[in-house]
């Protein structure tokens, strides 16, 4: 006798503290506190201080630390690298990479032979500072649509960050101003740097030397970093200086010759926000799917159902829909623009 597998709804649900697996007693990425929580990644709407134990990977786990303390886990925190699997109260547990930021993951769920991805956040691109996205089959993917419009079409990345050394050479008495959240995004735009061919040191904002520091911990290389604190303003001519974005309006960026500022972020797309922030160099560059990674991410792991978290849920909805596909918008609680990073812990 065959058995039907039970649908994902039957089993998993949104509640007041987020997305919760009903058989295997836990959360993904709650917005409170709760006793058991599957954490996709860093970023401050997603890993949250104050619940019982968490699981995630070991990069993920070491970014809590070093963001909220040691106890920000919990007592009972446990660490599952990706690939790896875990049986919680039947249900199948493993966490495959997103290709979003360090430690990045997907909560890959089975229960009686439902499945069911939660994307967390991801990017398609490659990343020289995480692995990259891996497409899993499932009943039911998850995931958010932060650029879910068609208009947000990111550019190659190269091409941004040859804007960057293009205004340095221009530009040799200015001191070159990036506004890059604090995870993911001051690394990301380090390492494409470097690729790039750009050997010189990187002079960071204190409230990215932390985080750049246990990146390099865990192998990622940045080349050298230097503090800004200390240094005069001729000493910054002509240099390349990372900053959270809050910093680049702030009496912080008076320290620094006639500043060029530049902001790497997928909203630089709307010009309006580049004028609202005063920017000359917008840079579109995004740890987040852009509308074609995004719908080309519906074909590769050939779901049935999409749920979506967050952003512009209509249009992937409509999209998915007119594709032939079930799809609806979870509207879970605490998911936010990615511009909230910007003001997040360091």
């Amino acid at each position: 006798m065959t058995v039907t597998p039970p649908h994902p709804q039957t089993w998993l649900r949104v509640t007041d503290r987020g997305l919760y697996c009903e058989p295997g007693d836990f959360h993904v990425d709650p917005a409170r506190p709760v006793e058991r929580a599957v954490v996709t990644h860093g970023h401050a709407d997603h890993a949250r201080p104050g619940h019982g134990a968490v699981l995630a990977t070991p990069a993920t786990l070491a970014i809590m630390a070093e963001r909220y303390g040691e106890a920000a886990a919990g007592p009972g925190r446990q660490a599952l690298d990706h690939g790896e699997r875990l049986d919680v109260n039947g249900v199948d547990l493993r966490l495959v990479p997103a290709g979003h930021v360090l430690g990045s993951a997907q909560a890959v769920l089975e229960w009686r032979g439902s499945r069911v991805v939660v994307s967390g956040d991801y990017k398609r691109r490659p990343d020289p500072t995480c692995p990259p996205f891996e497409p899993v089959s499932c009943d039911v993917f998850i995931t958010e649509a932060t650029f879910g419009l068609p208009v947000f079409r990111h550019p190659d990345d190269a091409d941004e960050v040859a804007k960057i050394l293009a205004a340095r050479a221009t530009f040799p008495e200015r001191a070159l101003l990036i506004g890059a959240y604090a995870l993911g995004k001051a690394q990301r735009m380090l390492a494409l740097l470097r690729r790039a061919g750009y050997d010189r040191p990187v002079y960071l904002h204190g409230a990215l030397m932390r985080l750049c520091a246990l990146y390099q911990a865990q192998g990622v290389d940045l080349g050298e970093l230097r503090p800004v604190a200390g240094l005069d303003k001729a000493a910054l001519a002509g240099e390349i200086v990372l900053a959270p974005p809050s910093a680049l309006a702030d009496r912080w960026s008076r320290r620094l010759p006639e500043p060029l500022t530049a902001m790497a972020s997928g909203w630089m797309r709307v010009r309006q926000r580049a004028r609202q922030r005063n920017v000359e160099l917008p840079l579109i560059i995004s740890d987040h799917a852009d509308w074609d990674e995004l719908t080309r991410t519906l074909d590769d792991v050939g779901a049935p159902e999409v749920w979506i978290t967050h952003g512009s849920e209509e249009a992937l909805a409509h999209h998915a829909a007119g594709r032939g596909l079930r799809a609806r918008a979870l509207a879970l609680v605490g998911r936010g623009e990615e511009e909230q990073e910007a003001e997040a812990a360091p």
